[in-house]
């Protein structure tokens, strides 16, 4: 090749080479100017919002990208393996959970939650609210609504917080209306998160932290932790003289600290109807659990894994759709882990699998637990013979619940979950031992047989529980004070600026 046309070779290569950068750093500037555009983006207010504004269509006016995504919450057409987002009734897939829950609410009705829009609506269908004015009524105090609505800071404010919890749910009827939304995370001026239920707050400050100075990451998982967490109702210390929705951190988060804190204090959520052993009901320690998984030790928040970043219209926002990953995992799961879609679901499947084959081991030893103490009463036993075995009874079902009831366990801390189950066996297993001893001790030679519990309507039929008694009286609830309370919201929500 001559010296001429290498020369003309080396400055097309150096034209070609120069249009290519020339691109890429158009391209960048490009993305530059759009991501700059995306963080210096502010709405510009419609309306004027009050912090203690509950309806979110208010809010929405401001915020239509996320008020529109958080309403897409409604859609209940998500079902993955175990449960997702449509209604299903557990009591009618695992009919033993009537017998766990004897004595309690739970054994009257319990679904799968839905999303967040139908926090109210589910509320008030569930029979485990039982209707007023009726000997039903009694189970549920004002403190069920706590976790419900934007419409529970605002009473909060105006009565006070012991105020609020004063009374039975049916007190609140009217005043707790609208679902879920902004007011609950948001302050209205900055639109910064922020934590509206002092439960939270509260809990921190005993444990020495100051839950203001956090980070915005971790207000990320913090403003999901107001309602997805262990509670319950302490009537050991009142204040003002009502039981006062607590969190039992003070000896630490774990299966073991809570446990320890309810004995020490000697709490009880009920006594077990058929083995009298006062029980605990975990209510859903999603946070304490989320705390002992690989995610949260590489600080993904809550948020990063149930409500992604989305770009509309060159705009970023949070997409307010909060649901299962695996409905979305393009958008979630995918962001950090590069295998195919079908590998992914297949793996939260494999987890839970064996945690749920343990657990629903551990459901059947306590059911026969269950049983068998109740023969023991029934042969005559003494409360100092029973004495270890209630605590027995008490402390594996604890376990039990204290996973199944934080929906996403066996998949945000499978190694802790598993842990926790087969503790709950171990326990269980020396609890039947001591049963059967006691039995023979009393006369019993015979195994107690295994009780037919096969369907929903059986199990509830094994306990005593008139149920078409109670369906009957929610739907006069239903008909008659539903539309009253309605009316009587819209009325008062008429009359606001």
């Amino acid at each position: 090749m001559s010296k001429q046309k290498r020369k003309a070779w080396v400055n097309w290569l150096i034209l070609l080479v120069t249009v290519v950068v020339v691109f890429l750093l158009g391209m960048l500037a490009s993305s530059i100017t759009e991501r700059k555009a995306e963080a210096t983006f502010t709405y510009v207010p419609k309306v004027k919002i009050n912090q203690e504004e509950p309806r979110n269509e208010q809010w929405g006016k401001n915020f239509p990208r996320e008020f529109q995504s958080y309403y897409q919450t409604a859609d209940t057409t998500f079902r993955s393996k175990y449960n997702g987002n449509a209604m299903i009734d557990m009591l009618e897939v695992d009919p033993r959970l009537v017998i766990l829950w004897a004595g309690y609410g739970f054994s009257k009705d319990y679904n799968q939650g839905r999303g967040h829009y139908y926090a109210v609506k589910d509320i008030r269908n569930t029979l485990r609210t039982g209707a007023p004015n009726t000997p039903n009524e009694g189970p549920m105090p004002s403190t069920c609504w706590s976790c419900k609505s934007p419409d529970v800071p605002r009473v909060m404010k105006r009565d006070g917080i012991a105020n609020f919890y004063k009374g039975k749910w049916a007190r609140l009827g009217s005043e707790i209306v609208n679902p879920i939304g902004c007011a609950d995370c948001h302050d209205s001026k900055t639109m910064n998160l922020r934590i509206s239920r002092p439960a939270l707050i509260e809990a921190f400050k005993r444990t020495g932290k100051d839950i203001t100075k956090v980070s915005h990451q971790e207000m990320r998982s913090l403003v999901c932790a107001q309602c997805h967490v262990e509670y319950y109702f302490n009537k050991k210390k009142p204040v003002e003289g009502v039981p006062y929705l607590t969190l039992p951190w003070d000896n630490g988060k774990s299966v073991e600290a809570m446990e320890q804190y309810y004995d020490e204090m000697e709490f009880k959520d009920w006594t077990h109807k058929i083995s009298k052993a006062p029980m605990l009901k975990a209510q859903h320690p999603g946070y304490e659990i989320y705390l002992t998984g690989i995610h949260a030790e590489r600080g993904v928040s809550c948020a990063d894994c149930h409500m992604p970043y989305k770009s509309e219209g060159g705009i970023k926002f949070t997409d307010h759709k909060i649901q299962s990953p695996l409905n979305n995992v393009a958008n979630l799961c995918q962001v950090c882990h590069r295998e195919q879609t079908a590998t992914l679901i297949q793996d939260v499947f494999d987890r839970q699998d064996k945690i749920i084959e343990n657990r629903d081991k551990l459901e059947e030893l306590l059911v026969r637990a269950h049983v068998e103490a109740g023969k023991c009463w029934e042969l005559g036993a003494t409360q100092e013979q029973m004495k270890d075995i209630l605590m027995g009874i008490r402390h594996a079902q604890w376990r039990w619940d204290y996973a199944a009831a934080s929906h996403g366990a066996s998949f945000h801390s499978p190694v802790e979950i598993s842990r926790v189950i087969s503790t709950g066996i171990d326990i269980a297993q020396e609890t039947r031992i001591k049963l059967a001893r006691l039995l023979i001790q009393l006369g019993q030679k015979d195994p107690i047989p295994y009780p037919d519990i096969s369907t929903k309507a059986k199990a509830q039929k094994y306990i005593g529980l008139p149920i078409e008694k109670l369906k009957q009286a929610k739907e006069v609830f239903k008909k008659e004070v539903l539309p009253k309370w309605d009316a009587k919201a819209k009325e008062r929500e008429s009359k606001w600026k």
